[in-house]
């Protein structure tokens, strides 16, 4: 073996272990984020506590809430922070987006509101008021949602 051989084989070999201790390095200074569960292992206690906490609703100011199609909310447990007595909520899916609807002493409001991909709010009207209106525009179309209390519970209704 040639001499030159040897030195190229000596400085791939250094290369290598530098790029190694290099990455040990990274990896050591960001931690956990990398190599661990984000939040570190959570204990059963823990566990039960947490699911045992209300979710955050949602205020659909930003545009970005969401809620299963078609399922009422739960009442107990579910308030925001601006409607401390929850009427009946109810979630609505068109093909622009979802909205959540909540009937209160006030009328229907807007909870949240998020549009489907390829789709932006293009309108809001959140109430309270007599009806509520969310239009959700997109390449494929414009979907309008408006919803009324009927018997103190959102529903769904033709825009005029």
């Amino acid at each position: 073996m040639s001499r030159r051989s040897v030195l190229v084989a000596a400085g791939w070999v250094a290369t290598v272990a530098v790029a190694t201790v290099i990455g040990l390095g990274a990896i050591r200074l960001v931690g956990e984020s990398i190599t661990g569960t984000p939040g570190g292992i959570r204990s059963e206690a823990e566990i039960e506590r947490a699911l045992a906490s209300p979710e955050p609703v949602p205020t659909g100011s930003t545009g970005t809430g969401s809620a299963a199609p078609g399922t009422a909310s739960p009442g107990p447990g579910t308030a925001s922070a601006a409607s401390p007595n929850p009427g009946v909520r109810r979630s609505f899916a068109t093909g622009g987006g979802t909205a959540v609807a909540e009937c209160g002493p006030a009328g229907v409001r807007l909870v949240s509101w998020a549009p489907a991909q390829g789709y932006r709010v293009h309108e809001v009207d959140r109430g309270p008021d007599d009806d509520v209106e969310v239009t959700f525009e997109g390449a494929a179309g414009r979907h309008e949602l408006k919803v009324r209390c009927i018997g103190a519970e959102p529903v769904a209704v033709a825009d005029d």
